[in-house]
């Protein structure tokens, strides 16, 4: 029986200088690295590689920190695809979303990243013309109860994963929500992230990211779950409709975990950087044996880790 594999995604928050170690021994894949960031927009494209990791607050910034992500994880999905089982579903978190589509085929590969930049520029307008704003989490309350407290602190639900609920709103109504927070006795922890994604407050963004994604999406030759109801992506104009959608509205990515659990996946293997993903999925559904390729040293420690589960 071929073994069944997700392929996870992620989105912004686990960036650090060490995001691209994996292809310390692979200059070809530094070297398509390289390409994809100079070919992008804004500033990955005009300052070295090297400069960007060194600075923890540019590595952050949306305009860097959205194609950087991509770049990394579709550095490391080209270093393993011909050496792993063909996926049996492909997911993202947020902007990771961008990544799944491209490793799905629902985006050209070797577009993603340019992409990706062209819309944290979008999204960065977007986010100007609000205000200050950004993304929390609140977390140790009845999922409910948190919806309520967000909403009394005038911010909206981001994202919903099983530990914890990221909101988004203006920087007022979060220190609101951080007030309220620990009134109710809840954990209410800043994200490194400054625009209010998948909230009304980028609305502005998702006719713009329609227009540019419809010059580019195809239906995909992977099972591809959408961020915005966990549901299976069909066909290009979907694709589109989707990814743009989700720019300002609720990623529901619990009920991803649960679609990936359904569709009977056995080993579930994420891009990186960083692991939050596969701790999500484990804590949720810990019968999926679950890495992120953030936990190894080599490509070919991964692949003999995956093999090892067949």
């Amino acid at each position: 029986m071929t073994l069944r594999l997700a392929i996870l995604c992620p989105g912004q928050g686990s960036q650090s200088a060490a995001m691209f170690d994996l292809a310390a021994s692979d200059p070809a894949a530094m070297d398509r690295v390289q390409t994809w960031l100079r070919s992008a927009d804004g500033p990955v494209s005009q300052t070295p590689l090297s400069e960007l990791l060194a600075h923890p607050a540019t590595m952050f910034e949306n305009r860097c920190a959205q194609p950087l992500v991509v770049a990394a994880t579709l550095m490391a999905w080209t270093m393993l695809a011909e050496r792993l089982p063909r996926p049996a579903l492909v997911t993202g978190y947020s902007v990771g979303e961008i990544s799944a589509y491209a490793i799905a085929g629902a985006l050209p590969l070797d577009s993603a990243v340019g992409i990706a930049s062209q819309r944290a520029a979008i999204m960065s307008d977007a986010a100007e013309r609000s205000g200050e704003q950004g993304l929390a989490a609140l977390s140790g309350i009845a999922p409910q109860a948190a919806l309520a407290l967000v909403a009394q602190a005038g911010c909206e639900a981001a994202i919903d994963t099983p530990g914890a609920l990221i909101a988004g709103g203006l920087r007022a109504n979060l220190d609101q929500l951080a007030k309220f927070s620990q009134h109710a006795g809840a954990t209410y922890k800043p994200l490194p992230v400054h625009i209010a994604s998948h909230t009304g407050l980028l609305a502005s963004a998702v006719e713009p990211l329609h227009a540019l994604l419809q010059a580019h999406a195809r239906a995909p030759a992977l099972p591809l779950l959408a961020g915005v109801n966990a549901s299976t992506i069909r066909d290009g104009a979907q694709a589109a409709g989707l990814l743009a959608r989700q720019t300002a509205n609720t990623i529901h990515w619990t009920d991803c975990l649960d679609a990936i659990a359904e569709a009977r996946i056995e080993v579930a293997l994420e891009l990186g950087p960083g692991n939050a993903l596969t701790r999500m999925l484990r804590d949720r559904h810990p019968e999926i044996a679950c890495r992120s390729v953030a936990d190894f040293r080599s490509i070919k420690g991964i692949v003999a880790w995956v093999e090892a589960q067949a």
